[in-house]
């Protein structure tokens, strides 16, 4: 097993709210993951949090795995993937709390795919006058934006501090614009300075530019 295979590795674990996948290393979780919220103490609510109905032998209570309140089945009955927590069936959630997994759902499923596969674009770096062509995608285990061509480079996406979309096409009266590159501005390990990539798109027909749009309109989803 490689470096990289060891610090991706998974393990299956089970708590009270269910089976989950998650990494053996703490250091290797994504930046995009939550903790398992505490339950609330059962004698600590004797209603249902939502409806306020009292639970009793027919009533039972239930708690949503996300925010870990109290409900009754009414209430807590949708059971909703939540990959932030690394749960591997669908699991238990509150309405309101199903509905954010819910939204959030295209972003794992679209987005974080869509960055993970990466594009090519030109870099370059600071206020240098020269780029150079690079492979950018973001790491498996989703903490790091990594760029390949003639040199490396990984950036943590938690020193991410700003990320400004570049696009063209519009116009005064309006109309469709299209992302055409990117500049990061991000925390140099061991310093408080910040320093700065731009992307390009690349012109060259051999590049696609519209998986090169569409990592960066997932970069912007990921910046918010």
């Amino acid at each position: 097993m490689s470096g990289c295979e060891a610090r991706d590795a998974k393990k299956l674990v089970r708590s009270p709210s269910g089976l989950r996948m998650v990494p053996e290393h703490r250091s290797a979780r994504s930046p995009f993951g939550l903790d398992e919220p505490p339950w609330v103490p059962d004698k600590e609510c004797p209603r249902c949090m939502q409806c306020d109905t009292k639970f009793d032998f027919i009533t039972r209570k239930h708690h949503c795995r996300r925010c870990g309140k109290c409900f009754c089945d009414k209430c807590c009955s949708k059971k909703v993937p939540l990959p932030r927590m690394c749960f591997v069936d669908p699991v238990r959630q509150c309405a309101e709390c199903a509905l954010v997994s819910q939204k959030e759902t295209e972003f794992y499923d679209k987005q974080l795919k869509v960055l993970m596969n990466g594009a090519t674009f030109f870099v370059t770096l600071g206020t240098s006058d020269k780029s150079e062509l690079m492979v950018c995608r973001l790491s498996n285990n989703q903490r790091y934006l990594v760029l390949d061509g003639d040199s490396h480079y990984e950036i943590e996406i938690v020193q991410i501090s700003t990320v400004q979309i570049l696009t063209e096409g519009f116009t005064p009266g309006g109309g469709n614009t299209r992302a055409i590159g990117m500049v990061l501005q991000y925390k140099v390990p061991g310093s408080e300075e910040l320093a700065q990539m731009k992307f390009t798109a690349s012109e060259d027909f051999s590049c696609n530019k519209k998986l090169s749009a569409s990592w960066l309109a997932a970069m912007h989803k990921v910046s918010k």
